[in-house]
């Protein structure tokens, strides 16, 4: 079994005022001396009021935690010298998106030519987690398994209830706009390297997608760097939650490669049942629970989680993160940020409070409160 499982987290944060709550652009001011400080991990986004960030390779999780902690307090400190916030939210709360320009680079001028309308909706943000694995025969064989916890993954990150001023109903309603595009979802069913390579390469050859960063399903091998991307998560307020997961994507890698050095491997299910418990994650979060096939019944969260722990307990020792994937029974039996932003939003509903501002002065205070 391979030894390190390094791993590097990216963010896409909205910025917003400080007053009124509402979207902003990023000045140029703000970009520059962020990538100053932190050169080749900060970027601008697809729209001008977005901004990523992406922690370097690390082998734990303590780690990959003060990184992520400087580049969150690098953007906020230069945004507060504009009257700006960041916030780590999946889609704002009241925000038009008819009203965002995208940003002007080429990339992302053909990106919008290339997907016509469907791109102008893209007022949404996710957090993508990298593990490394090395070998190109085993990220391809991890990836059928792995995708039975894609919605786990989902169900614990749920933070995109509100789109346009309005309750969708749902937990994350950033899937519903992203799913829109080509190439996402779950990932495909591939046997063998090769076998990958043949399908994407086809696209390649007729010049449908440069490469394979234009392929954005759940789950996907990364273009740039030997690792294995899950991207299906919402993006976390809290940088504490966001380490929770990324400790989990960690951990899960790590026993899906133990099981397989003891010649086991985790059952893989087909794409319509998996698409079952991630309908129900995007849907519920963490209330109504999800489908576990082994017993074909719905259990709730708290009871996956708990036996999540008890499977991954060998792997968070070896790789130090118990106390990390702690805080995921936290966020099962008490909610989401998707719960959490809806508490806020009846809270001043009922004090006659504008509750879209409300819910942006809730998720500013979460961004800061574990810096």
């Amino acid at each position: 079994m391979q030894q390190n499982f390094t791993l590097g987290i990216e963010e896409e944060y909205l910025l917003v005022d400080k007053d009124s709550g509402a979207l902003a652009t990023a000045p140029e001011a703000l970009m520059a001396a962020c990538q100053a400080e932190f050169e080749g991990q900060v970027s601008p986004e697809f729209l001008q009021c977005q901004i990523e960030v992406g922690t370097r390779p690390h082998v734990t999780i303590a780690s990959a935690r003060d990184d992520l902690k400087r580049l969150r307090a690098c953007v906020s400190l230069h945004a507060a010298k504009h009257n700006l916030a960041p916030i780590a939210v999946s889609c704002h709360p009241f925000a038009n998106w008819k009203d965002q320009p995208h940003t002007r680079k080429d990339r992302y001028d053909a990106l919008q030519h290339a997907l016509g309308g469907v791109a102008r909706r893209m007022l949404i943000c996710g957090m993508h987690v990298h593990i490394g694995v090395a070998d190109k025969a085993l990220r391809a064989d991890l990836m059928p398994q792995l995708s039975y916890f894609l919605p786990h993954l989902l169900a614990l990150s749920t933070s995109s209830p509100f789109w346009n001023g309005e309750d969708t109903g749902l937990a994350s309603y950033r899937l519903t706009v992203f799913d829109n595009l080509p190439r996402t979802g779950l990932p495909p069913k591939f046997d063998s390297w090769s076998e990958y390579q043949r399908a994407t390469g086809t696209l390649i050859e007729m010049g449908v997608i440069e490469d394979t960063t234009k392929i954005w399903w759940d789950l996907r091998p990364s273009h740039s760097y030997p690792t294995l991307e899950t991207r299906i998560m919402d993006v976390q307020p809290r940088l504490e939650h966001t380490l929770a997961l990324a400790a989990l994507n960690q951990a899960l890698i790590r026993m899906l490669c133990r099981l397989k050095s003891r010649n086991l491997r985790w059952r893989t299910y087909d794409r319509f049942l998996i698409g079952e418990n991630r309908w129900r994650a995007q849907r519920y979060g963490v209330s109504e629970g999800m489908i576990d096939f082994g017993d074909r019944s719905i259990k709730q969260m708290s009871l996956l989680v708990d036996e999540l722990m008890g499977m991954l307990a060998e792997d968070a020792e070896a790789l130090g993160t118990l106390g990390d994937l702690a805080r995921l029974r936290r966020i099962a039996e008490g909610g989401t940020s998707a719960t959490r932003q809806r508490r806020v939003h009846a809270e001043a509903s009922a004090r006659g409070d504008d509750p879209g501002q409300a819910v942006v002065k809730h998720l500013i205070e979460e961004f800061h409160a574990d810096l």
